[in-house]
């Protein structure tokens, strides 16, 4: 079984264009990411698929493995299945591009259910939620799992909703896990592995109603009737989406070396 970990770098972005080059402890941001990625155990290579000539230029200078793609993708899914479509893998892992701090050991996690189960489609992460804001955050993606593991829904509201018999407010320094369930809400790390067929069907697909209302992908694999097995772990991913977000990350890895 082929595994590739790809990384989507778009070099537009709404908050803050051209991230993916951004300096971080002498590096762009995006070479951080593959290097990350190339130290885990169960991917055979790691590419970047771009479609701008200065990520290419760049991916290049440090050696990295970089395709170009076409111009008109929305996602950063669609551009990889561009890339699946003509690389040689059997699995493909979709590492965002903005997670300079990525543990390699969440992608090997992602990965270990597809060694197990033939008939795995499409799998993802997510890890508890610690603190009331955080399940209240609309930014802040959650995930409802059955009991074996995968996906029930995926939403921007705080699901599942606590719902207590004490008319006494819960108080927000002691919020952790339902009292009666031991149930932890779960935030969903944008981590996907894909049989290649599956990337390739699942991008083939219109947007769906819930995908649509919630803005979120992945409810369209759901709504097809794909199973999603979300593994969890402890790691919390540390995202660059705003200058803020830059200024934080430089200082957790400038100040580390």
């Amino acid at each position: 079984m082929k595994i590739l970990g790809m990384i989507p770098a778009r070099y537009g972005s709404n908050r803050l264009t051209g991230k993916v080059l951004a300096p971080i402890a002498g590096k762009p941001m995006v070479q951080h990411v593959w290097e990350r990625a190339r130290q885990a155990g169960c991917l055979d290579d790691v590419l970047i698929a771009t479609d701008d000539e200065r990520v290419r230029r760049a991916v290049e200078d440090f050696g990295g493995w970089v395709e170009m793609t076409e111009p008109y993708h929305t996602s950063g899914t669609d551009r990889l299945a561009e890339v699946a479509g003509r690389v040689e893998c059997d699995v493909v892992v979709n590492i965002q591009g903005d997670e300079p701090l990525i543990d390699p050991r969440v992608i090997e996690a992602a990965v270990a259910p597809f060694y197990a189960a033939a008939e795995l489609r499409i799998s993802t992460v997510a890890t508890p939620i610690r603190t009331l804001e955080e399940h209240l955050k609309e930014s802040v993606v959650k995930v409802v799992v059955d009991r074996r593991g995968y996906a029930l829904y995926f939403s921007r509201a705080p699901v599942p909703f606590f719902r207590l018999d004490s008319p006494s407010p819960w108080p927000q320094e002691s919020w952790r896990q339902h009292p009666v369930s031991e149930l932890w809400p779960l935030k969903h790390i944008g981590l996907y592995v894909y049989r290649t067929e599956d990337l390739l069907w699942f991008a083939s697909l219109k947007p769906t109603p819930l995908e649509m209302t919630e803005r979120l992908e992945q409810l369209r694999a759901l709504e097809n009737g794909c199973p999603i097995r979300v593994v969890t772990v402890e790691y919390s991913p540390v995202s660059v989406d705003t200058p803020e977000d830059l200024e934080r990350v430089r200082m957790l890895m400038e100040g580390s070396q």
